[in-house]
């Protein structure tokens, strides 16, 4: 039993290794124990390890690791028929072409969210959205979306979560949820990124269940409340053709 503990442990030890690099493209050892919290001979252990499987490339000049082709083996057995990055960005650069503003695309991760696709605005000055970002929750128009049509018991337990902030107060924010479902849109006007402005809709799959939230943000110069609120039904109409071809 304690010899499985510690295969377990190292196992996760590995994939936190790996989930580091989801913000920086290349990190060195220092980097990635602190990054952890794990002590730098134990992260070279395991390092060796992964470079050896091919999931990790170590450049010698700078001593810093990168991915290595193994991710991106994996990665390309991601892209097929049915997932929604792929699937739906045809129909998310449409989008962009007819609003002129950034599109993305965002699934719910525990208690976040995370931003699966993105199609950059082609404007001077536009809102820039890295693909792979993780956001809260509790703040923006996406995570609105994806609250307002999650289950019950689903909204329930991340509102009742440790890290649901404390100073949201939930009789407002269920009224909240409420008028998003009726109105099948959510907004957010500097809510969560001074200066920036977005609406939301929810893509539903053929049975009816939420799949993705579906967003346009932009500048508030370009993005007023006003415009907000006219680019809902651009939305619904979209995502409405995109729930179609989810299975």
């Amino acid at each position: 039993m304690e010899d499985r503990k510690l295969t377990v442990r190292a196992v996760e030890r590995a994939l936190d290794i790996l989930l580091c690099f989801t913000t920086r493209s290349d990190l060195g050892l220092t980097e990635i124990a602190s990054q952890i919290g794990l002590h730098k001979s134990t992260v070279h252990r395991l390092m060796a390890t992964l470079e050896e499987r091919g999931f990790v490339i170590r450049d010698a000049a700078t001593e810093k690791y990168r991915l290595g082709i193994r991710i991106w083996e994996l990665s390309a057995h991601m892209s097929r028929s049915d997932d929604p990055a792929i699937l739906l960005l045809p129909a998310m650069e449409r989008l962009r072409d007819r609003l002129g503003e950034t599109v993305s695309l965002y699934l719910r991760d525990g208690s976040e969210r995370i931003r699966i696709q993105a199609v950059q605005s082609d404007q001077a000055i536009r809102r820039v959205a890295p693909v792979g970002v993780r956001l809260p929750l509790s703040v923006g128009a996406s995570s609105k979306v994806l609250m307002a049509f999650a289950t019950e018991e689903d909204r329930e337990e991340l509102m009742n979560g440790p890290e649901w902030p404390v100073f949201i107060d939930p009789e407002v924010y269920l009224a909240q949820m409420g008028d998003i479902r009726e109105n099948g849109y959510a907004t957010s006007y500097e809510e969560r990124e001074p200066g920036a402005a977005a609406v939301s809709v929810p893509i539903m799959d053929r049975k009816g269940n939420i799949a993705a939230a579906l967003s346009v943000s932009g500048p508030v110069s370009r993005l007023s409340q006003e415009t907000l609120h006219e680019y809902a039904p651009v939305l619904k109409e979209a995502a409405a053709q995109m729930g179609l071809m989810l299975s």
